[in-house]
Parts: structure tokens; C-alpha cells; sequence
């Protein structure tokens, strides 16, 4: 499903994002402040915030769900490498825990509802997020049963 935001976020290895900063920085995308890891686009001010291997969502203390290495957790959908659907909502439902990140929780339940996630996906999940996903399939099953 389309959710606009204005910003993209992209996944990373640590080396990776230096050979990115290497060959970017100053050439239209700017570091939006000294020592951020992030960069700006300059001329349509996105911002492209990088998720590092390694790294956690949300609040960013340590859990079970780190962002995975984006070599091993990616497919080619229609010539773009994106994130395999299973580990994008492992990483939305460990990112929405934080308080500020509840956009995540709501994120995974437009998914659910838009391309009709079986109650059995939840198998496909890491044990820690399981929960909150059987959670947001059924709000999702209610959403479903209110729409004309």
C-alpha cells in the first residue's frame, strides 16, 4: 500500500554508508548536520535516513531484531531491491514498541489488510514480535469487516 512520507529510508551496511557518504556528500545531498549519518537532497530537500546493519528500530537499544544485513534479507520486486516483506514487519513491529514510532504499528496493519496477510504469517516472524502482530492481524480482520 502508498504511504507518503518525506523521507526514504535505506538500508545499509556500516561500509556501505561511507562508501555512499564518499561518493555523495557535496554533489546535491548534504549531511542535514555535522556527525548525522544521513543525508538531504538538496534540491527537493528529501531526506534519505540509512538503517545500519547491526543497528536496532525504534528506540534504538539493543533487542532481538537488529537490521539485517541487506544482501541477505532483500529481493528484486520490479527491478528495485527491497526488503523481504517478512523482515520489513518484524522491523515496523520492533520499531512501533518505542512510544514515539506508533506509525510502524499502523503500518503493519495497513499490510495486513491490504494484501490480506493469513493469520499464519505470523510463523514467518521472529518469536519477539509475534505478539503484536497476531495483535494488528486482528484489528486488521476489524478494519476489514468496516469497509464498504
Amino acid at each position: 500500500y502508498r504511504r507518503f512520507t518525506e523521507d526514504v529510508d535505506v538500508l545499509v551496511t556500516a561500509d556501505g554508508l561511507k562508501r555512499i557518504h564518499d561518493s555523495l556528500e557535496g554533489l546535491g545531498y548534504v549531511r542535514p548536520f555535522e556527525k548525522s549519518k544521513n543525508l538531504r537532497d538538496a534540491v527537493t530537500g528529501v531526506m534519505i535516513d540509512f538503517l545500519v546493519t547491526g543497528q536496532y528500530p525504534g528506540d534504538g537499544k539493543p533487542g532481538p531484531i537488529a537490521f539485517p544485513d541487506p544482501a541477505l534479507a532483500s529481493e528484486v520486486i520490479e527491478g528495485a531491491q527491497v526488503l523481504e516483506l517478512s523482515r520489513l514487519i518484524e522491523l515496523k513491529l520492533a520499531s512501533g514498541r518505542a512510544a514515539h514510532r506508533g506509525g510502524d504499528l499502523n503500518d503493519v496493519q495497513r499490510l495486513i489488510q491490504t494484501l490480506l496477510l493469513p493469520r499464519n504469517f505470523v510463523n514467518q516472524l521472529d518469536p519477539s514480535v509475534q505478539d503484536v502482530f497476531l495483535t494488528k492481524w486482528e484489528d486488521a480482520q476489524e478494519a476489514l469487516k468496516e469497509e464498504p
